[in-house]
């Protein structure tokens, strides 16, 4: 074996720099590309002055209280007024003010208007409304959407998780869920599809396949779904008195039972006509175990159950994970606009952004996308045409360059696109980016263990800081608009 002299060995290493030198100093911020690949070498800017990772201060965040969400008292009025589920449990002073702000142009502060109002009286007038929030997956397993139900109806009366899938496929924290084994999940942001696109208004679906022994002697096929409250979620979405399974397409004869902590409470048959329908049960405490168990030579398509209190705010968790926010148009409208009607559909959100961001090549992708995003709102304006809008665009999102995390280049583009087009379609508009600090504030977020090490997706403590400034910030808004309707009235008083 030869051996090398500490001399050689230096001068390998000194003519290897001297290689690498033209190379460095030539080197494209970009790097090269070779056959398809992007290689990128040191560069001579980096070398002379190295880049230091910057962690922003993000001190703010400390004051966005997220303890007192589990105040005992909601659980002992839930407990002892289960025939008036949903009323508010305590009046509270509501602050306006807010580390940040709902963009409006005046269009867009009239529709809003017209939620509040519903928002104000849902309560007291004893009636239900839903919001639906639509996002990526951001949002899965009722994340965000949690910790907002939970302060709106504490605040203005509601309870339950609302709006569920048939079969649902993300761990969540507010309802337990099981299923047979020949139920299948369709959706329309994937590749299992439903050929006649009746979703309904959650997007996704579920049929179950016939069974080849029963279909062979002409006998139907049992399914069944099976529902238990939350032991670890929030306080209200634990309790519901009304249920609600929504469906659509059934071509044959099918029979239903439900189950209540065991027993038979119901038997029922879905209407054959094809067309969207629901079944209604009322039931007097928040069943233990609730249970369909549904039988036919064909498969409906189940597009959901609702599990709602009395009265007040219902608010809907649905995650599209890998979705972009523009599949909404290929759903058919009838399943959709009935279930956003039959649940009385005040406010839609949409928190959409994030999954285009690492594939956008120029500005002129940017817009092209947020113009799309825009012909959503619009079809969802078709479908709801009562409710308001509020777009919360994409959070930051770092990724990794020359060893330093940085914001992806296009996100504020991005951001100031989709406002542009939310505000034209008489949307609100709530940037997330701007609330977690903007520019590199991923970085600092997941080193606060409020993101995970992807550099995108929030843990949860920092889901629920996330939420708390959305809640702060439309409280703020509904704030500002209950002070200048008081500010009318008072005047209308004086001119009388």
């Amino acid at each position: 074996m030869r051996e090398y002299r500490p001399l050689n060995v230096l001068f390998f290493l000194l003519l290897t720099c001297l290689l690498l030198l033209p190379i460095i100093y030539f080197a494209p911020s970009k790097g090269y590309d070779f056959f398809g690949f992007n290689v990128r070498f040191l560069t001579w800017e980096n070398l002379l002055s190295p880049k230091n990772q910057e962690n922003k201060n993000i001190d703010f965040l400390d004051g966005v209280n997220i303890s007192d969400i589990n105040d005992d008292s909601f659980d002992l009025q839930l407990e002892s007024n289960q025939t008036d589920l949903g009323l508010p449990t305590k009046s509270t002073v509501l602050s306006i003010e807010s580390a940040s702000k709902l963009e409006q142009n005046a269009q867009a502060k009239v529709n809003l208007g017209n939620f509040f109002e519903q928002l104000k009286h849902a309560a007291s007038k004893k009636e239900k409304i839903s919001i639906f929030h639509y996002g990526d997956s951001q949002i899965e397993g009722d994340r965000m959407t949690a910790f907002i139900r939970q302060r709106l109806q504490s605040e203005f009366g509601g309870a339950g998780p609302g709006l569920i899938p048939a079969i649902n496929v993300y761990n969540t924290i507010s309802f337990g869920h099981a299923y047979s084994e020949n139920f299948r999940r369709k959706i329309i942001f994937g590749k299992e599809r439903l050929s006649s696109n009746k979703y309904g208004a959650m997007l996704s679906a579920a049929i179950f396949s016939i069974d080849s022994l029963s279909d062979s002697k002409n006998r139907p096929t049992e399914a069944w779904i099976e529902l238990t409250p939350s032991t670890k979620g929030y306080s209200r979405c634990k309790a519901y008195t009304n249920i609600s399974l929504f469906y659509n397409d059934c071509q044959d004869t099918c029979a239903i039972d439900v189950y209540v902590n065991g027993k038979l409470y119901q038997q029922d048959s879905l209407k054959t006509d094809g067309l969207p329908h629901k079944l209604y049960y009322k039931v007097e405490t928040t069943p233990e175990k609730l249970k369909f168990v549904i039988r036919s030579k064909k498969s409906p398509t189940i597009s959901g159950i609702a599990l709602e209190g009395d009265v007040g705010i219902q608010m809907n968790n649905i995650a599209m994970r890998g979705s972009s926010g523009t599949q909404f148009s290929s759903v058919d409208i009838e399943s959709m606009s009935y279930m956003h009607k039959e649940l009385n559909t005040k406010l839609v959100i949409l928190q959409f952004g994030g999954n285009s961001i690492p594939f956008f090549k120029d500005s002129s992708s940017v817009r092209a996308y947020s113009r799309r995003f825009k012909r959503q709102i619009q079809l969802i304006q078709k479908c709801t045409p009562n409710a308001s809008i509020i777009v919360i665009g994409p959070s930051d999102m770092s990724q990794l360059q020359n060893g330093i995390y940085t914001t992806y280049p296009f996100i504020p583009y991005c951001i100031e696109q989709m406002k542009k087009q939310t505000l034209s379609a008489g949307g609100s508009f709530w940037s997330l980016y701007n609330a977690m600090g903007g520019k590199d504030s991923m970085y600092a977020w997941v080193e606060n263990n409020l993101a995970g090490k992807d550099y995108i997706h929030f843990t949860p403590k920092g889901a629920r800081k996330a939420s708390q400034l959305f809640y702060d910030a439309l409280v703020a808004a509904y704030g500002v608009w209950n002070t200048e309707k008081n500010d009318e009235s008072k005047k209308e008083i004086i001119n009388e």
